[in-house]
């Protein structure tokens, strides 16, 4: 059993029974008192944040979180087909696992799946997508200033606001954090 002492970001604790991924801590010794780690914690399921204190040297319980390589193949039901980079092993996450990440892929990107006892926890995907806008209205001439914006949907059917100039076919690139649009790309 681990102790307080081995917390380091990155580090996934098990607590009640729920997985819990540190995102900071601080080991504090007050001139008066007994030492303590502060840490902040996010749920790996829900994405909760909590903050939560341990006594030095407090027993926790470490999970053993293996984060790898995967190849979305396609949507079968409920579920999504991933491809193993490595061994060319195929998994199905089920939607509640993938969440939104469902509106920012594309067959056959990468992506990064965190497993703990041969389950799927959730999808890590790159910074930003580049995606195709299938439907926008179309902008009116003398709508090519960067002060409004208009909806658009892009390839994987999500929607997002777009400046008015872009129009249907254009690819530009989505934060795949936010949801929003960060620019055009040219090809």
């Amino acid at each position: 059993m681990a102790t307080t002492a081995d917390i380091r970001n990155g580090v996934v604790l098990r607590i009640d029974g729920q997985l819990w991924n540190v995102v900071e801590f601080q080991h504090v010794k007050p001139g008066k008192g007994g030492a303590f780690v502060r840490t902040k914690l996010k749920n790996v399921v829900t994405g909760k944040t909590v903050d939560r204190t341990y006594n030095a040297g407090a027993k926790i319980e470490i999970e053993n979180v293996d984060r790898r390589d995967y190849t979305y193949l396609y949507t079968d039901g409920d579920g999504f087909v991933f491809m193993d980079t490595e061994d060319y092993d195929q998994i199905t996450v089920p939607a509640e696992t993938v969440g939104d990440a469902k509106n920012f892929m594309l067959e056959n990107q990468q992506v990064t799946i965190a497993m703990n006892n041969g389950q799927p926890l959730y999808l890590d995907l790159p910074a930003s997508v580049v995606l195709e806008v299938t439907y926008t209205e179309p902008g009116l001439q003398g709508d090519r200033s960067s002060a409004g914006t208009k909806p658009a949907t892009v390839e994987t059917g999500y929607e997002l606001q777009v400046p008015l100039f872009l129009e249907t076919g254009t690819k530009i690139k989505v934060d795949t954090r936010s949801g929003d649009y960060l620019g055009r790309v040219n090809d």
